[in-house]
């Protein structure tokens, strides 16, 4: 049996003569926090909507939670709690009635709301109309509703996008504390490694659809040592191996 919860197996998605995710292979282990780091326009959103089925496969294939796509699409789906983009709201509704909506399309008890609300720190705002909601507390918010039910797998897209550094550091406290609060995993892109690296315990780099790196951080310091690239700040030394993967491609930056 693998430790992985999620593995995928040279998945590939091409828009015409585009390719967003080029045979894209990741190992997942179970119970960690996986960051999944790359510029802007990497594919990384495109992966995690592979993986939730919002958007097909060209090519290649997945496994989550041993269930494999798409034969098992819709018990893969139960599996998981998602954070894709900006969550939008019924601005007009509380925080409150908003995960109410979604916890009675997942078909969950009446708990899991007040259960939400309480992981996040929203419990007090719950009766606050979502319209009058700080970008902070949105960012929450979505995540209650990802949150909803416990499941087993999250996956978070720029949850941290837009915040101020209170914030950034409430949300990445929250997401560090999940796997062994609620035995659960969770994928979590960002395009700044600084942020990520305080989170994850592995971590896969992208580049216009291509995996640069994957492992830990010790690894990357090591593959990064080997290659002449800096590795005294590690920001400086995603940017170099994004820089190259950029010029061996014929992109002068």
């Amino acid at each position: 049996m693998s430790a992985n919860i999620i593995e995928t197996e040279n998945l590939t998605k091409s828009y015409g003569n585009f390719t967003a995710v080029s045979n894209l292979s990741l190992h997942i282990k179970k119970g960690s926090v996986y960051g999944f780091l790359g510029p802007n326009g990497a594919g990384k959103s495109t992966t995690m909507k592979m993986l939730l089925g919002l958007t097909k496969p060209s090519s290649g294939s997945f496994h989550i939670n041993g269930r494999t796509y798409p034969k098992d699409r819709l018990a893969i789906l139960r599996d998981m709690g998602s954070f894709i983009e900006a969550p939008a709201f019924y601005g007009n509704l509380t925080g409150e009635e908003n995960l109410e909506i979604l916890r009675r399309i997942l078909q969950l008890p009446k708990s899991a709301v007040e259960d939400a609300l309480e992981i996040v720190g929203l419990t007090e705002h719950r009766k606050r109309l979502a319209k009058k909601y700080s970008l902070g507390m949105k960012q929450r918010l979505g995540l209650a509703g990802a949150l909803l039910g416990h499941p087993p797998i999250l996956i978070l897209d720029e949850p941290t996008n837009g915040l101020d550094p209170i914030g950034i550091h409430e949300i990445r406290t929250l997401v560090r504390s999940l796997p062994e609060k609620y035995d659960c995993t969770v994928l979590v892109s960002s395009h700044l490694l600084p942020e990520v690296e305080l989170m994850a315990d592995d971590f896969g780099i992208l580049n216009h659809g291509r995996l640069l790196f994957e492992g830990t951080m010790a690894a990357l310091k090591r593959t990064a040592d080997a290659a002449g690239l800096p590795t005294h700040d590690l920001e400086e030394t995603f940017l170099a191996m994004i820089d190259i993967d950029n010029r061996n491609r014929g992109e002068r930056r």
